[in-house]
């Protein structure tokens, strides 16, 4: 042993900021990709984006950017509020409006419990009891605060609390102001007039055995029968345990492709739907300011200019891998486009990225929250790798068509006597598919279906 100085030569990975900001870039959407654009036009003064006329030409020389700037954009969300606020002025002024072309607006949970709050209770007293209550119902219609707890917030008596609450449980939708899903089922049970018998007392007694489906011990424990305790059972699963969320207000999201394949005279061509992603180019007036002799300034700049370089380079690899990968996809899954889901093939991801020479990761994340437009419908990226089952005449199967053939087997079985997963892998062999029972609880569960036990009708 001895104290020395060697050089060696080692290869290692430097997983920089700028590679990790190409991988996160790389599996972002078409919208999350425009929105982080965005976001970096604002936070880097030397990124411009083109202007809102369309004109492509970037600014020629030192001369400033004719892209819009921040201060630009702020300035025309201010005008666009100021227009949308004197148009609605004129619109409710003008008698010669239609009424159908208000467009409507959701009404949330709050809004309609209020309305009936307003026209049910006159006393002021009464009134802001009430007001309170139905601030403290959350977005599924249970409210978060115990009788007691209001009380003492208002300073009134619990009796007044109590009273106030049990007319709001009345309110619509039915169940709301619950103080938890048992109470939830019993208001709507009472509204409804199914309160009673075998309802009430599943609702009041055995409601964690109801999720189980366990009929016959229910039905033991209340001197029934199986088939009673289960048409029981449907009635109660009819009742909403989430009165609230039929007032929700979040929007209903959408999906928006970020590749589209056409079909144009025979073959097919490629677009990667990136309209709505701002372009951007740097700002030449900051290559003067590079040069300054003032070191902090200078370091500034280099680093936002290297940052903007590399975000721009980083969108165009994103664009240029998701057109190779979809490429690879249209070649490997011909028949898909050609003739449609039923003929969709076995593909993993290492066979596209051996063709392309990219590592398997990279494939995984292109097809990430992506979407493809195909002749065939709006599909995700992803659908098109899927595992396959070997049959017995040696062709391979996708797991989309075993899982149809599962659901074909369940739609002919007895009520009475359902498949169980064990049953169903016997059928599937006899067909000539052989999987594991395990492989057919993945997909049955993958399906959403419930087990045999909870299938059964008696």
């Amino acid at each position: 042993m001895d104290f020395g100085l060697r050089l060696e030569t080692q290869q290692k990975l430097m997983m920089t900021q700028e590679l990790r900001q190409a991988i996160a870039i790389l599996q972002l959407s078409t919208q999350e990709l425009a929105a982080m654009v965005e976001q970096q036009f604002l936070e880097n003064p030397v990124l411009e984006m083109e202007n809102a006329a369309g004109d492509d030409d970037q600014p020629a020389g030192d001369a400033p950017s004719a892209g819009i700037t921040a201060a630009n954009v702020n300035e025309l969300d201010d005008y666009f509020k100021d227009g949308l606020k004197a148009n609605y002025q004129t619109a409710v002024h003008s008698d010669e409006m239609a009424a159908g072309s208000f467009a409507a607006r959701e009404v949330s949970l709050d809004e309609h419990l209020q309305f009936q709050l307003d026209i049910t209770f006159n006393n002021p007293l009464e009134h802001a009891v009430g007001q309170y209550i139905i601030g403290c119902i959350d977005h599924k219609g249970y409210l978060c605060s115990s009788v007691e707890e209001i009380a003492q917030a208002l300073a009134v008596s619990t009796e007044l609390a109590g009273s106030v609450l049990e007319i709001i449980q009345t309110f619509d939708p039915e169940g709301v102001g619950a103080r938890s899903l048992q109470e939830c089922l019993q208001i709507q049970a009472r509204q409804q007039g199914l309160y009673h018998g075998l309802v009430k007392a599943i609702i009041e007694q055995h409601l964690p055995d109801l999720a189980d489906a366990k009929y016959r011990w229910i039905a033991e424990r209340l001197n029934s029968t199986a088939h009673a305790v289960q048409e029981a059972a449907d009635l109660i699963r009819k009742l909403n345990p989430k009165p609230g969320l039929a007032f929700s207000t979040e929007s209903a999201g959408y999906i928006s492709a970020d590749v589209t394949v056409e079909r144009v005279n025979g073959s097919y061509v490629i677009l990667v739907n990136d309209s709505n992603i701002p372009r951007l180019f740097i700002n030449p007036s900051y290559r003067q300011a590079s040069r300054q002799p003032d070191s902090e300034v200078k370091k500034f700049i280099e680093n936002r200019l290297n940052a903007a370089i590399w975000l721009i380079r980083s969108v165009e690899q994103r664009r240029n891998t998701l057109y190779r990968v979809t490429e690879a996809i249209l070649d490997l899954q011909r028949g898909f486009f050609d003739h449609g889901p039923p003929h969709i093939r076995p593909l993993i991801m290492k066979t596209v990225a051996d063709r392309l020479g990219i590592h398997e990761s990279t494939v995984s994340r292109a097809v990430a929250n992506k979407y493809i437009n195909t002749p065939h419908g709006l599909f995700s990226m992803r659908a098109f790798f899927s595992s396959c089952v070997n049959t017995v005449n040696g062709e391979e199967m996708v797991s989309g068509k075993i899982k149809q053939e599962i659901k074909n087997l369940l739609r002919s079985e007895n009520p009475a006597s359902p498949l169980s997963d064990q049953g169903i892998s016997g059928l599937l062999a006899k067909q000539g598919i052989k999987i594991s029972r395990r492989t057919v609880t993945k997909y049955r569960e993958e399906m959403g279906i419930a087990s045999s036990n909870k299938r059964k009708r008696y």
